[in-house]
């Protein structure tokens, strides 16, 4: 089985987010840092060179891999701030309507800025995501 290639470094999130070259992701994901500081009750660990996460989950597959991942997480790319870990809580498809501009894939959210969302309803998807990962998701 191969080993997992996004694990936790010890390269301090805040470091990371200081030279993100876009002011506005920049701002966004310090903005991001401290939301889901505060939300989930845990540091920042940066997962690989550019996802900043917070807890962890360990999984397991059918197929057998199994391995650890950031409970929830974010990650400020060129084209767009990239959420982990939010869209398949339970409240995601009654949240996800009133978040504002956005678009999803099979684990992700994609936002081009917070100025696009509704931040009290990204707070509530963090909440829902953060509990649902480290419950539900979470295979000890």
């Amino acid at each position: 089985m191969a080993e997992n290639k996004t694990k936790p470094t010890d390269v301090p999130a805040a470091e990371f987010l200081a030279e993100v070259e876009h002011p506005q992701r920049r701002a966004d994901g310090f903005e991001l840092l401290e939301m889901m500081t505060r939300i989930s009750g845990q540091e920042a660990v940066m997962w690989g060179p550019t996802i900043v996460g917070f807890g962890t989950y360990h999984y397991k597959y059918e197929s057998g891999r199994e391995g650890d991942a950031a409970a929830v997480g974010f990650s400020p790319r060129k084209a767009n701030l990239v959420l982990y870990g939010l869209t398949d809580g339970p409240d995601a498809d009654r949240l996800l309507p009133e978040l504002g501009k956005h678009r999803t894939s099979a684990a992700c959210l994609y936002i081009n800025k917070l100025d696009d969302v509704d931040r009290n309803v990204l707070e509530e998807l963090i909440r829902s995501g953060y509990r649902h990962v480290t419950t539900e998701l979470n295979s000890p």
